[in-house]
Protein backbone atom coordinates (compact mmCIF):
# COMPACT_ATOMS: atom_id res chain seq x y z
CA UNK A 1 0.00 0.00 0.00
CA UNK A 2 0.98 3.58 -0.84
CA UNK A 3 0.10 6.44 -1.80
CA UNK A 4 2.16 9.43 -3.86
CA UNK A 5 3.52 11.37 -0.69
CA UNK A 6 4.55 8.28 1.48
CA UNK A 7 4.84 4.04 1.12
CA UNK A 8 4.80 2.01 4.16
CA UNK A 9 6.75 -1.53 4.40
CA UNK A 10 5.50 -5.05 4.51
CA UNK A 11 6.42 -5.81 8.04
CA UNK A 12 3.89 -2.42 9.02
CA UNK A 13 1.44 -4.76 10.22
CA UNK A 14 3.50 -7.15 12.34
CA UNK A 15 4.31 -4.52 15.16
CA UNK A 16 1.58 -1.31 14.45
CA UNK A 17 -0.26 -0.28 17.89
CA UNK A 18 -3.03 1.96 18.91
CA UNK A 19 0.39 3.46 21.18
CA UNK A 20 2.28 4.27 18.22
CA UNK A 21 3.70 7.70 16.61
CA UNK A 22 4.85 7.52 13.17
CA UNK A 23 6.91 9.79 11.16
CA UNK A 24 8.13 10.37 7.19
CA UNK A 25 11.72 9.14 5.85
CA UNK A 26 12.76 9.05 2.73
CA UNK A 27 9.22 9.30 1.90
CA UNK A 28 8.62 6.30 3.42
CA UNK A 29 6.26 5.36 7.02
CA UNK A 30 8.25 4.72 9.61
CA UNK A 31 8.07 4.15 13.42
CA UNK A 32 9.30 7.42 15.76
CA UNK A 33 7.59 5.47 18.87
CA UNK A 34 5.76 2.68 19.32
CA UNK A 35 4.77 3.68 23.10
CA UNK A 36 7.28 1.51 24.44
CA UNK A 37 9.70 3.05 27.75
CA UNK A 38 12.50 4.38 25.37
CA UNK A 39 15.15 3.69 28.20
CA UNK A 40 14.11 -0.08 28.86
CA UNK A 41 14.20 -0.75 25.13
CA UNK A 42 17.42 1.16 25.24
CA UNK A 43 18.59 -1.18 27.87
CA UNK A 44 17.27 -4.19 25.20
CA UNK A 45 19.54 -3.09 22.30
CA UNK A 46 22.44 -3.00 24.84
CA UNK A 47 21.98 -6.02 26.16
CA UNK A 48 20.62 -8.07 23.86
CA UNK A 49 18.96 -7.47 20.53
CA UNK A 50 16.36 -5.32 18.43
CA UNK A 51 14.63 -5.88 15.05
CA UNK A 52 13.59 -2.01 13.59
CA UNK A 53 11.37 -1.18 10.68
CA UNK A 54 14.06 1.44 9.10
CA UNK A 55 13.18 3.64 6.29
CA UNK A 56 16.61 3.55 4.19
CA UNK A 57 16.29 1.76 1.21
CA UNK A 58 18.76 1.25 -2.04
CA UNK A 59 19.00 2.56 -5.84
CA UNK A 60 19.87 -0.16 -7.94
CA UNK A 61 22.62 1.36 -10.47
CA UNK A 62 23.86 -1.56 -12.85
CA UNK A 63 25.42 -1.40 -16.38
CA UNK A 64 28.91 -1.27 -18.30
CA UNK A 65 29.02 1.87 -16.95
CA UNK A 66 28.00 1.59 -13.34
CA UNK A 67 31.56 2.08 -11.74
CA UNK A 68 32.09 5.03 -13.35
CA UNK A 69 28.91 6.75 -12.42
CA UNK A 70 29.21 5.51 -8.94
CA UNK A 71 32.97 7.16 -8.79
CA UNK A 72 31.69 10.49 -10.44
CA UNK A 73 29.51 10.96 -7.83
CA UNK A 74 30.82 9.43 -4.44
CA UNK A 75 33.53 10.69 -2.54
CA UNK A 76 34.96 7.39 -1.87
CA UNK A 77 36.81 5.08 -4.44
CA UNK A 78 34.29 2.63 -5.83
CA UNK A 79 36.87 0.99 -8.09
CA UNK A 80 38.31 -0.52 -4.69
CA UNK A 81 35.14 -2.20 -3.56
CA UNK A 82 35.26 -5.83 -3.98
CA UNK A 83 31.79 -7.48 -4.75
CA UNK A 84 29.95 -9.18 -1.88
CA UNK A 85 31.53 -5.84 0.24
CA UNK A 86 29.69 -2.93 1.24
CA UNK A 87 31.11 0.63 2.51
CA UNK A 88 30.00 3.96 4.03
CA UNK A 89 30.05 6.60 0.52
CA UNK A 90 29.13 10.43 0.76
CA UNK A 91 27.73 12.50 -2.17
CA UNK A 92 28.63 16.07 -2.52
CA UNK A 93 27.49 18.85 -4.80
CA UNK A 94 30.13 21.26 -7.03
CA UNK A 95 31.19 23.01 -4.02
CA UNK A 96 31.87 19.94 -1.61
CA UNK A 97 28.28 20.33 0.09
CA UNK A 98 27.46 17.24 1.75
CA UNK A 99 23.56 16.04 -0.52
CA UNK A 100 23.26 12.43 0.67
CA UNK A 101 25.01 9.90 2.55
CA UNK A 102 24.73 6.02 2.84
CA UNK A 103 26.16 2.24 2.48
CA UNK A 104 26.74 1.32 -1.07
CA UNK A 105 26.98 -2.16 -2.08
CA UNK A 106 28.79 -3.86 -4.61
CA UNK A 107 26.41 -7.09 -5.76
CA UNK A 108 28.93 -7.81 -8.78
CA UNK A 109 30.97 -6.08 -11.31
CA UNK A 110 28.51 -4.50 -13.03
CA UNK A 111 25.67 -3.72 -10.13
CA UNK A 112 25.14 -2.00 -7.36
CA UNK A 113 22.85 -0.79 -4.53
CA UNK A 114 23.20 2.45 -2.96
CA UNK A 115 21.49 2.33 0.15
CA UNK A 116 20.19 6.23 0.49
CA UNK A 117 19.29 8.64 3.85
CA UNK A 118 16.46 11.22 3.52
CA UNK A 119 17.06 13.73 0.59
CA UNK A 120 16.42 14.38 -2.74
CA UNK A 121 19.18 12.39 -4.99
CA UNK A 122 17.31 10.19 -7.74
CA UNK A 123 17.36 13.31 -9.97
CA UNK A 124 20.85 14.36 -9.07
CA UNK A 125 22.53 10.73 -10.37
CA UNK A 126 20.03 10.57 -13.13
CA UNK A 127 21.15 14.19 -14.72
CA UNK A 128 25.27 12.73 -14.11
CA UNK A 129 24.11 9.22 -15.74
CA UNK A 130 23.36 11.02 -19.38
CA UNK A 131 25.18 9.34 -22.27
CA UNK A 132 26.44 6.59 -19.82
CA UNK A 133 25.71 3.06 -20.21
CA UNK A 134 23.96 2.36 -16.86
CA UNK A 135 20.27 1.77 -15.30
CA UNK A 136 18.88 2.98 -12.67
CA UNK A 137 15.83 1.95 -10.98
CA UNK A 138 14.12 1.77 -7.25
CA UNK A 139 14.38 -2.78 -6.39
CA UNK A 140 11.80 -1.89 -4.23
CA UNK A 141 13.65 -3.59 -1.11
CA UNK A 142 12.73 -2.92 2.32
CA UNK A 143 15.15 -2.86 5.48
CA UNK A 144 14.79 -4.64 8.44
CA UNK A 145 17.74 -4.16 11.28
CA UNK A 146 18.81 -6.70 13.74
CA UNK A 147 21.11 -4.63 16.26
CA UNK A 148 22.64 -5.35 19.46
CA UNK A 149 25.09 -8.00 20.84
CA UNK A 150 23.41 -10.98 20.43
CA UNK A 151 21.82 -10.03 16.58
CA UNK A 152 24.65 -12.33 15.32
CA UNK A 153 22.87 -15.61 17.64
CA UNK A 154 19.77 -14.45 16.32
CA UNK A 155 20.80 -14.45 12.42
CA UNK A 156 22.78 -17.83 13.00
CA UNK A 157 19.22 -18.89 13.57
CA UNK A 158 16.99 -17.49 11.57
CA UNK A 159 19.10 -18.61 8.54
CA UNK A 160 17.89 -22.10 7.23
CA UNK A 161 21.34 -23.12 6.72
CA UNK A 162 23.35 -21.16 9.42
CA UNK A 163 24.63 -17.83 9.49
CA UNK A 164 26.95 -16.64 6.35
CA UNK A 165 30.66 -17.84 6.91
CA UNK A 166 32.58 -15.56 6.64
CA UNK A 167 30.35 -12.26 7.26
CA UNK A 168 32.95 -9.79 8.46
CA UNK A 169 32.05 -6.27 9.25
CA UNK A 170 30.44 -4.47 6.31
CA UNK A 171 29.75 -7.59 4.72
CA UNK A 172 26.95 -8.92 1.98
CA UNK A 173 25.71 -11.90 1.29
CA UNK A 174 22.70 -14.56 0.10
CA UNK A 175 21.04 -16.13 2.80
CA UNK A 176 17.58 -18.04 3.11
CA UNK A 177 15.03 -17.58 5.91
CA UNK A 178 12.00 -19.24 6.37
CA UNK A 179 12.48 -20.51 3.04
CA UNK A 180 12.63 -16.86 1.50
CA UNK A 181 15.96 -15.77 0.03
CA UNK A 182 17.05 -11.90 1.41
CA UNK A 183 19.78 -10.16 0.93
CA UNK A 184 22.16 -9.64 4.46
CA UNK A 185 24.92 -7.34 5.29
CA UNK A 186 27.16 -6.82 8.66
CA UNK A 187 25.63 -2.75 9.26
CA UNK A 188 23.44 -1.14 11.05
CA UNK A 189 22.44 2.57 12.49
CA UNK A 190 23.17 1.83 15.79
CA UNK A 191 27.04 1.93 16.51
CA UNK A 192 26.31 -2.28 17.94
CA UNK A 193 27.03 -5.35 16.56
CA UNK A 194 24.47 -5.90 14.18
CA UNK A 195 23.17 -7.48 10.58
CA UNK A 196 20.32 -5.71 7.86
CA UNK A 197 18.25 -7.49 6.46
CA UNK A 198 16.92 -6.57 2.64
CA UNK A 199 13.46 -7.83 1.07
CA UNK A 200 12.94 -7.88 -2.77
CA UNK A 201 9.51 -8.39 -4.55
CA UNK A 202 8.15 -11.55 -3.93
CA UNK A 203 9.01 -11.94 -0.38
CA UNK A 204 6.18 -12.44 2.21
CA UNK A 205 7.72 -9.92 4.41
CA UNK A 206 5.05 -10.62 7.18
CA UNK A 207 6.15 -14.32 7.39
CA UNK A 208 9.77 -12.73 7.20
CA UNK A 209 9.34 -10.95 10.37
CA UNK A 210 7.70 -13.37 12.02
CA UNK A 211 10.23 -16.02 10.66
CA UNK A 212 13.02 -13.60 12.78
CA UNK A 213 11.39 -12.52 15.91
CA UNK A 214 10.59 -16.30 16.16
CA UNK A 215 14.57 -16.97 15.88
CA UNK A 216 15.51 -14.47 18.24
CA UNK A 217 13.00 -15.21 21.06
CA UNK A 218 15.68 -17.32 22.77
CA UNK A 219 18.38 -14.53 22.51
CA UNK A 220 16.36 -11.74 23.81
CA UNK A 221 15.19 -9.90 20.76
CA UNK A 222 12.60 -7.39 20.64
CA UNK A 223 10.37 -5.02 18.46
CA UNK A 224 11.87 -1.11 18.44
CA UNK A 225 11.80 2.02 17.26
CA UNK A 226 13.58 5.41 16.85
CA UNK A 227 12.99 6.57 20.19
CA UNK A 228 15.82 3.98 21.15
CA UNK A 229 17.65 4.09 18.49
CA UNK A 230 18.09 7.57 18.55
CA UNK A 231 20.04 7.21 22.03
CA UNK A 232 22.55 5.01 20.16
CA UNK A 233 23.18 6.33 17.28
CA UNK A 234 23.91 9.58 19.17
CA UNK A 235 26.27 7.93 21.66
CA UNK A 236 27.90 6.54 18.53
CA UNK A 237 28.20 9.83 16.47
CA UNK A 238 26.26 8.58 13.73
CA UNK A 239 25.02 10.92 11.56
CA UNK A 240 21.62 11.79 10.12
CA UNK A 241 21.43 13.61 6.44
CA UNK A 242 19.71 16.41 6.03
CA UNK A 243 19.20 17.28 9.91
CA UNK A 244 23.04 16.79 11.53
CA UNK A 245 24.66 17.18 8.30
CA UNK A 246 23.87 18.93 4.21
CA UNK A 247 24.80 21.39 1.88
CA UNK A 248 26.44 23.54 3.55
CA UNK A 249 28.35 21.57 5.30
CA UNK A 250 31.63 19.37 3.82
CA UNK A 251 32.55 16.25 4.70
CA UNK A 252 35.56 17.56 6.60
CA UNK A 253 33.40 20.06 8.88
CA UNK A 254 31.01 17.18 9.63
CA UNK A 255 33.83 15.19 10.75
CA UNK A 256 34.09 12.88 8.28
CA UNK A 257 36.75 13.56 6.35
CA UNK A 258 38.14 9.65 6.72
CA UNK A 259 35.91 8.88 3.80
CA UNK A 260 37.27 11.22 1.35
CA UNK A 261 39.74 9.93 -1.12
CA UNK A 262 41.30 12.86 -2.41
CA UNK A 263 43.91 10.75 -4.27
CA UNK A 264 41.15 10.22 -7.12
CA UNK A 265 41.57 12.52 -10.32
CA UNK A 266 37.91 13.38 -10.83
CA UNK A 267 34.64 13.43 -8.75
CA UNK A 268 31.65 15.85 -8.21
CA UNK A 269 33.04 18.52 -5.44
CA UNK A 270 36.76 17.39 -5.16
CA UNK A 271 38.23 20.31 -6.56
CA UNK A 272 36.44 22.06 -3.55
CA UNK A 273 37.34 19.89 -1.41
CA UNK A 274 40.78 19.78 -2.17
CA UNK A 275 40.74 23.28 -1.05
CA UNK A 276 38.10 23.28 1.87
CA UNK A 277 38.66 23.99 5.53
CA UNK A 278 39.57 21.39 7.30
CA UNK A 279 37.90 22.68 10.69
CA UNK A 280 34.80 21.09 12.40
CA UNK A 281 31.51 22.51 12.56
CA UNK A 282 30.16 19.35 14.14
CA UNK A 283 30.75 18.36 17.82
CA UNK A 284 28.93 16.32 20.68
CA UNK A 285 27.26 18.08 23.34
CA UNK A 286 28.06 16.73 27.01
CA UNK A 287 25.17 18.12 29.29
CA UNK A 288 25.06 17.06 32.40
CA UNK A 289 21.80 18.29 33.61
CA UNK A 290 19.58 18.10 30.71
CA UNK A 291 19.17 16.34 27.43
CA UNK A 292 19.92 19.18 24.82
CA UNK A 293 16.52 19.84 22.41
CA UNK A 294 16.80 20.29 19.53
CA UNK A 295 16.92 23.29 17.18
CA UNK A 296 17.93 24.95 20.38
CA UNK A 297 20.09 28.21 19.49
CA UNK A 298 24.10 27.69 20.95
CA UNK A 299 25.13 31.09 23.12
CA UNK A 300 28.40 31.96 23.50
CA UNK A 301 28.44 35.04 25.69
CA UNK A 302 24.92 35.72 25.06
CA UNK A 303 25.60 35.68 20.80
CA UNK A 304 23.89 32.74 19.09
CA UNK A 305 27.36 30.33 17.64
CA UNK A 306 25.25 27.43 16.35
CA UNK A 307 22.52 25.32 16.84
CA UNK A 308 21.33 21.91 18.75
CA UNK A 309 20.45 19.07 15.69
CA UNK A 310 19.87 16.03 17.99
CA UNK A 311 19.46 15.77 21.56
CA UNK A 312 18.75 12.28 23.72
CA UNK A 313 19.54 11.31 27.93
CA UNK A 314 22.11 8.94 27.50
CA UNK A 315 21.42 5.78 30.22
CA UNK A 316 24.78 4.39 29.65
CA UNK A 317 26.54 8.24 30.39
CA UNK A 318 24.15 9.47 32.44
CA UNK A 319 23.83 13.01 30.67
CA UNK A 320 22.14 14.28 28.14
CA UNK A 321 24.07 14.09 24.81
CA UNK A 322 23.52 15.77 21.52
CA UNK A 323 24.97 17.80 18.56
CA UNK A 324 26.19 20.95 17.96
CA UNK A 325 26.04 22.43 14.50
CA UNK A 326 28.35 25.70 14.79
CA UNK A 327 27.94 28.54 12.44
CA UNK A 328 31.32 29.04 11.72
CA UNK A 329 34.48 26.58 11.84
CA UNK A 330 37.08 27.43 14.93
CA UNK A 331 35.40 26.26 17.77
CA UNK A 332 37.10 23.70 20.01
CA UNK A 333 36.64 21.04 22.40
CA UNK A 334 35.89 21.53 25.54
CA UNK A 335 34.27 25.23 25.06
CA UNK A 336 31.96 25.82 27.19
CA UNK A 337 28.41 27.12 25.79
CA UNK A 338 24.76 27.86 26.83
CA UNK A 339 21.38 26.13 24.92
CA UNK A 340 19.09 29.03 24.81
CA UNK A 341 17.56 31.16 27.16
CA UNK A 342 17.56 28.46 29.58
CA UNK A 343 20.71 29.31 31.12
CA UNK A 344 21.70 24.89 30.96
CA UNK A 345 25.12 24.73 30.22
CA UNK A 346 26.96 22.41 28.27
CA UNK A 347 30.63 21.49 26.78
CA UNK A 348 31.74 21.26 23.50
CA UNK A 349 33.21 17.26 22.95
CA UNK A 350 34.38 15.17 20.64
CA UNK A 351 32.50 12.07 18.55
CA UNK A 352 31.57 9.66 19.34
CA UNK A 353 31.14 9.64 22.77
CA UNK A 354 32.50 6.35 23.46
CA UNK A 355 33.90 3.06 21.31
CA UNK A 356 36.36 5.89 19.41
CA UNK A 357 37.76 2.89 17.22
CA UNK A 358 34.26 1.10 16.52
CA UNK A 359 35.23 -1.82 18.39
CA UNK A 360 31.63 -2.88 19.26
CA UNK A 361 30.07 -3.03 16.04
CA UNK A 362 33.15 -5.14 14.53
CA UNK A 363 32.37 -7.53 18.02
CA UNK A 364 35.43 -7.25 19.08
CA UNK A 365 36.27 -6.83 23.16
CA UNK A 366 35.98 -3.70 24.71
CA UNK A 367 35.39 -2.15 28.06
CA UNK A 368 32.51 0.11 27.66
Amino acid sequence: MHTARFRHSPFLERYANDDAVFGIYSRRLFPLSLGADATEDYRQLRTASAMFDVPEHPLLVEGPDAERLLDRVLVCDVAALAPGRARYGIACDERGGILMDGILIRHTPERFWYVMADGDFLGWIRAHALGMDVRIADPRSWVAAIQGPTSLDVLADACDDGAPDPFAYFAVARARMGGQEVLVTRTGWSGELGFEVYTEPGIDGGALWDHILQAGAAHGLGVQSLASLDIRRIEAGILDNGTDMGPSMTPFAAGLGRFVNLDRADFIGRDALVDADRRLRLFGLSCPSAAPVPGTKILLDGARVGVVTVGAWSPHLDLGIGYARMDEPGAVEGLGVTLGDSGVTAQLVALPFYDAERRIPRGLPTET
